[in-house]
């Protein structure tokens, strides 16, 4: 009998043109989608033989269309991939990007077939998205992804009754799993660890009292806030995880951006040494793989960092590279992370496209669907 494994796609949920708010950085209406379609066009500044032309074979399509997201879950169910991790966002005092989530993927018919839980995207919002900007101002902040602690209250809530309570959130022994991207803009919501650890252990209060066994918080993991990053904002230095008290990590992405500048091979062995340092600081960790990294879609100006050759074969010795992990570690669920459903404008996506068609979703099947 075949193993199960739990397979889980990250979901940037901007391919959508329904929040009103997109088009600031997207005014054609239908989400980033205008950077995929528009990436050659705006690509006059890059150097010759540098070509980006990529196509969804799906297609432009509104992912906050509950038929759009019905035929995603059965192609994702199809291909062995049964959870979904979608960004998730808060900013000005509401939130942003939901409409994916909560008009496409809730609203889908076929949502049982595949799990999903949030990553909360507390990063800051900035001109990045915005390409009539992003390469003069890529870090000028629109909106600040820290809060405060009244608000974080009002999160857990929406958190809990909206999201957590719905039969297909995805579950660890019984506990609603929600991951938090940056421990920077945590700290400073609510100055230091000490403080934080206070509002988490009152979050984790408040998910029992809904009548879950508990709540598992996992951390997004970088390795240069993991250490001795809080001094900034006062509390007690050292393992930010540890302090407060998260339950694992997990990657979003392998490696800064310099060390993508790379043929795939070599971010194979990266994986490896980020499992070997994870297992060596003895966390509880869900390995993550990476599909590649060219974020030119987003920018008029040539941006260096490129990963090259991550073809369908090789990303097929990475996953199973991951399995390998998950089948000798103790793990309280076989659970792989990838990087993601749909990162186009990063060159990170399993969906298929003109390049490899259905190459890398029929690689996630191979190892994980079709595994003995």
């Amino acid at each position: 009998m075949n193993k199960q494994y739990d397979v889980a796609a990250f979901i940037w949920p901007a391919y959508t043109g329904d929040e009103p708010r997109t088009r600031m950085f997207w005014p054609e209406g239908y989400g980033e989608w205008q950077s995929v379609k528009n990436a050659k066009k705006n690509g006059a500044d890059k150097p010759d033989g540098y070509v980006w032309e990529r196509k969804p074979l799906w297609g432009y399509v509104n992912e906050a269309d509950p038929a759009v997201m019905e035929m995603e879950i059965a192609q994702a169910y199809e291909h062995g991939i049964n959870v979904f991790i979608y960004d998730w966002y808060w900013y000005d005092d509401r939130p942003f990007l939901e409409q994916c989530l909560d008009n496409g993927y809730l609203k889908a018919k076929n949502n049982n077939l595949v799990k999903f839980y949030l990553m909360w995207a507390n990063h800051h919002a900035t001109q990045m998205w915005n390409i009539a900007l992003s390469d003069e101002l890529p870090s000028d902040i629109i909106w600040r992804g820290d809060i405060t602690p009244d608000i974080f209250r009002g999160l857990v809530r929406r958190w809990i009754d909206k999201y957590f309570t719905h039969p297909s959130y995805y579950k660890i022994n019984g506990e609603p799993v929600f991951m938090i991207y940056t421990m920077d803009t945590l700290l400073k919501s609510f100055g230091g660890s000490d403080n934080t650890r206070v509002a988490l252990d009152a979050f984790r209060a408040e998910v029992k009292k809904a009548g879950f066994p508990g709540l598992h918080l996992q951390a997004v993991y970088n390795a240069f806030e993991g250490f001795d990053y809080d001094g900034r904002y006062g509390g007690t230095p050292g393992d930010v995880y540890t302090l407060l008290g998260f339950d694992s990590v997990s990657h979003y992405n392998m490696g800064t951006q310099a060390e993508r500048n790379c043929d795939y091979t070599e971010m194979i062995k990266k994986h490896q040494a980020g499992y070997d340092e994870m297992d060596a600081a003895g966390r509880l960790y869900f390995p993550e793989v990476s599909l590649g990294w060219d974020n030119n879609p987003r920018y008029r100006s040539f941006k260096p960092n490129i990963m090259k050759n991550n073809t369908p074969d090789k990303i097929k010795t990475a996953l199973e590279q991951a399995k390998a992990y998950v089948d000798s570690h103790d793990l309280p669920v076989p659970l792989v992370l990838i990087n993601s459903w749909n990162e186009w404008t990063e060159t990170s996506y399993l969906q298929p496209d003109n390049v490899n068609g259905y190459g890398y979703l029929n690689a996630v099947r191979d190892v994980f669907k079709n595994s003995k």
